[in-house]
């Protein structure tokens, strides 16, 4: 009896151990779990600080030049042409005039190209040229706006009915499906531009204005338009039923939307040179709505360079940012030459007293 009185307290001394182990979460000691495995740990001397913002400056400077350097060399012309298109007898009634289908929506500008360079010697736009147009005050980062679209209906045909996130712009009067569908496709930039030099005529080039990606994942070459603009209210600019929309190359640049609601977006290329002081005569079909909340339209040409078109800011951020650590590091060492302070022995850190990382 005592036997198996002493053999049952034992069995239980077992159980409540097995059930405590059970309870306790505490991990398995490792050198990972505990973040101690040997690694770099370096101790920021005086030597070390300034020495890094002399490098820092040392590299970036010299960048920052030369980014400024490339981008004060493109050359760019930027002409506002919204308001000079409108007829004299429509200056007041500007959105009667875009509305009005009756209207001859035509209108010539010339453009001289005059730039000047750093040392005021008279540049040429080498080709290709850019030419992109410029959009103020459109705000394609609204969240209504950019959800309005169907990326599987633009993929692929089968997803032609596929228009739930499409709305207000889904389906006709009648329930069929517009292709494509949503407000970003319905409000398709739609103005177009015509170069002539001495009355020879500029070609447009398209070939390449798109992105390849978008062209063969996006935008489905067995997808045509249907039933587009087809409705009372047109937003912008129609597209050909007879060509799929993997080649609607102006769709695809233009459903690529904005972050900012100011923009450019690539409308083609020249594919030949513009010598210094030419005039060219651009013809205008001044057809998009920019008048009724307040926009504004610019036609910008562009020559592009290593770091691609004209941004002064990246190199005087470079500049700034290099001029600033050469700056810290002076100041670190005339506090470090005239107000030194004794440095710790490195001895006392824990990872130098315990260098094998073993608890003690």
């Amino acid at each position: 009896m005592i036997g198996e009185a002493t053999s049952s307290g034992g069995g239980g001394k077992d159980d409540s151990a097995a059930v405590s182990a059970r309870k306790n979460k505490k991990p398995n000691y490792s050198r990972f779990t505990q973040q101690e495995l040997p690694a770099c740990k370096p101790i920021l001397t005086p030597g070390w600080v300034i020495t890094s913002f002399i490098v820092v400056g040392v590299v970036f400077i010299p960048i920052g030049l030369a980014s400024l350097y490339a981008s004060e060399h493109v050359v760019e012309i930027v002409e506002r042409y919204d308001k000079d298109c409108i007829p004299p007898d429509y200056r007041n009634n500007s959105l009667h005039y875009i509305q009005t289908s009756e209207i001859n929506k035509t209108c010539t500008m010339t453009i001289n190209v005059s730039p000047i360079s750093l040392l005021d010697v008279p540049k040429h736009m080498k080709s290709p040229v850019f030419i992109y147009y410029e959009l103020d005050n459109f705000y394609q980062n609204h969240r209504r706006y950019v959800k309005s679209r169907s990326d599987k209906q633009l993929r692929s045909k089968a997803s032609e009915g596929v228009t739930e996130t499409c709305k207000p712009e889904a389906v006709t009067s009648n329930g069929q499906p517009i292709v494509p569908c949503g407000l970003v496709a319905w409000s398709l930039f739609n103005d177009t531009y015509r170069f002539s030099v001495k009355k020879e005529v500029l070609d447009v080039s398209k070939k390449n204005i798109a992105w390849k990606s978008d062209q063969e994942h996006k935008f489905g070459s067995d997808v045509y338009p249907k039933n587009f603009q087809s409705g009372s209210l047109i937003g912008g600019g129609k597209l050909n039923p007879s060509i799929p929309l993997s080649e609607q190359v102006d769709l695809i640049v233009w459903m690529r939307t904005a972050a900012l609601p100011n923009f450019r977006k690539l409308y083609g290329k020249i594919e030949k040179d513009l010598q210094a002081n030419t005039t060219i005569a651009v013809t205008i079909e001044n057809n998009y709505n920019t008048y009724s909340f307040g926009g504004k339209k610019k036609l910008v040409l562009s020559t592009t360079s290593w770091i691609g078109g004209k941004n002064s800011f990246l190199g005087r951020a470079y500049i700034a940012i290099g001029g600033l650590c050469l700056f810290l590091a002076v100041c670190f060492v005339f506090v470090y030459v005239f107000k030194p302070r004794p440095l710790g022995d490195p001895s006392y850190l824990s990872w130098n007293r315990n260098p094998s990382g073993q608890m003690n």
